[in-house]
């Protein structure tokens, strides 16, 4: 568990209770706040969850290439240009698995903003309908 989803499930824990303490004291504006704080730690918890996910990616990545690596060297020298085969193949399936892992991670983070740009939306729609003249 890394810091990411640590803080969002704290986060959404304290907004689920936020929500409840402004449903037992009719408190809407704390609802909202907690509806709030609800929805951004899920979101949180999630980006946790993917960062984590596209690390493991990269980490498979790198062990399939080391042990791809290790193969290649057992051919031995009368099949030097299949070892060399092997590696190039080693080499790319290592490029594959980082650049996936990076683009798994560019897509976790590219979402965050997207979350707070939604979490914003939500409590601006929130805010306007709870006050008072519209």
């Amino acid at each position: 568990m890394n810091r990411d989803q640590f803080n969002g499930a704290s986060r959404h824990l304290k907004g689920r209770a936020q929500t409840a303490l402004g449903g037992l004291t009719g408190d809407p504006v704390r609802q909202v706040r907690g509806a709030a704080n609800q929805v951004a730690g899920g979101a949180q918890y999630a980006y946790g969850r993917a960062r984590d996910r596209a690390d493991d990616l990269v980490e498979d990545g790198r062990h399939l290439a080391r042990e791809v690596r290790e193969r290649a060297g057992e051919i031995g020298h009368t099949a030097r240009e299949r070892a060399e085969d092997v590696a190039d193949a080693a080499r790319a399936a290592r490029r594959r698995g980082e650049a996936y892992g990076q683009r798994a991670v560019r897509y976790a983070e590219g979402h965050r903003t997207n979350t707070l740009i939604g979490i914003a939306v939500l409590a601006f729609a929130a805010g306007w309908l709870v006050r008072q003249s519209r």
